[in-house]
């Protein structure tokens, strides 16, 4: 059998494959409570055959939030509209893990259904626009976060966690990765501060450790991964030195036992290895796929022990079934993006699953 199709230990629980479905925002929240709605429990327990589901972006907190119709983890509404979603993952036997995700400067005022600014780490625009209800507007200078709001921010973290818990996730992911907030305090252009943290390469990890701390103290190592991605430019972000900030602040994090890390694969493919080998816990990889998207051939990765995961994007949407297909060779559905970004809510939710005959 192949090690793709093998059990892994995830934290405390595990998985019954090595094949992770990636967290990729849907913006499926409608309605003044960005809570998820029944198509999205639907959408995940369609996927519960992944080894692992990591889900869309989830803001800790209203200013997290980055872009339209996405959904939240911070009130008692929210919770209880997440109830049922992680409920039908469950009854299929599933594992799903909330990603907690703050945009920082990435987003807008129109986003928002309360008067706020966008915040990070130093008053850095980013080059670009963010897509709005009402069309795209150009992103703003972020309010850079004082001492009390990085207090806040993390408290915010912590709570969202403990939410996700209360909601029947069996975990969280901490979104470090992307160009958002965690990895606008790492990254060189959009964290020009002076103080304890900002300066130097310790400095630029202490937001990122801290938040994980927080999280961890608050439900458990065990539940918790972090998700990375050293070298991506994605959403206007520069890492002079990003190797030594990784190596830092993976020699940080290490004590403290994580259920995973989760690498999003950047240019520097060659950095992926000495990754993998300052990890001591168990590694998720996305890999590098510039114009196009993870295939099966990714699985070779398990095989060579480039990684314990592998987690697909495009390919899950548009196969729900994914894992089975994988094991039996396809036929794999091709994503349609035409339909992924056209507004069309239903998605690839009508995406139908083998038929008994497709496994002869």
């Amino acid at each position: 059998m192949s090690r793709a199709f093998e059990p892994v230990t995830v934290g405390r629980y595990t998985a019954r494959n090595r094949v992770v479905m990636a967290p990729m925002t849907r913006s499926r929240a409608h309605g003044p409570g960005a809570s998820p709605t029944e198509l999205v429990a639907t959408y995940y327990a369609q996927r519960a055959s992944a080894g692992l589901i990591i889900t869309e972006g989830t803001q800790p907190s209203a200013v997290g939030q980055g872009y339209p119709n996405t959904p939240g983890l911070h009130t008692v509404e929210q919770v209880e509209a997440w109830r049922p979603v992680t409920a039908a993952v469950h009854e299929r036997g599933g594992l799903i893990f909330a990603q907690l995700m703050h945009t920082g400067r990435i987003g807008h005022p129109d986003v928002y259904r309360e008067d706020l600014t966008p915040v990070g780490p130093s008053p850095v625009r980013a080059d670009g626009s963010v897509y709005t209800l009402d069309g795209p507007r150009e992103f703003v200078v972020p309010q850079p976060l004082d001492e009390a709001g990085i207090r806040q921010t993390v408290a915010d973290f912590a709570s969202a966690a403990r939410n996700a818990i209360d909601a029947g996730f069996d975990g969280v992911e901490l979104h470090g990765a992307n160009g958002y907030l965690l990895h606008q305090f790492l990254a060189t252009n959009t964290n020009q501060r002076d103080d304890g943290w900002g300066g130097t390469v310790e400095g630029r990890i202490r937001f990122v450790v801290e938040v994980t701390e927080a999280v961890v103290n608050a439900i458990g190592a065990d539940r918790v991964g972090l998700r990375i991605s050293p070298s991506n430019p994605y959403n206007d972000i520069v890492e002079d030195d990003h190797r030594e900030t990784y190596r830092a602040l993976l020699d940080r994090l290490n004590p403290l036992g994580l259920a995973y890390l989760h690498v999003g694969e950047g240019p520097d493919t060659e950095f992926t290895d000495e990754l993998r080998a300052l990890w001591t816990g168990t590694l998720i990889l996305n890999p590098f796929t510039p114009g196009g998207y993870t295939g099966p051939e990714a699985l070779k990765l398990l095989e060579t022990g480039a990684a314990d995961l592998v987690s697909y994007g495009a390919l899950f949407l548009a196969n729900p079934d994914l894992p089975r297909r994988l094991q039996v060779g396809g036929p794999f559905n091709a994503p349609d993006y035409t339909r992924a970004y056209s507004g069309d809510h239903e998605g690839y939710t009508d995406y139908p699953a083998l038929s008994p005959a497709d496994d002869a």
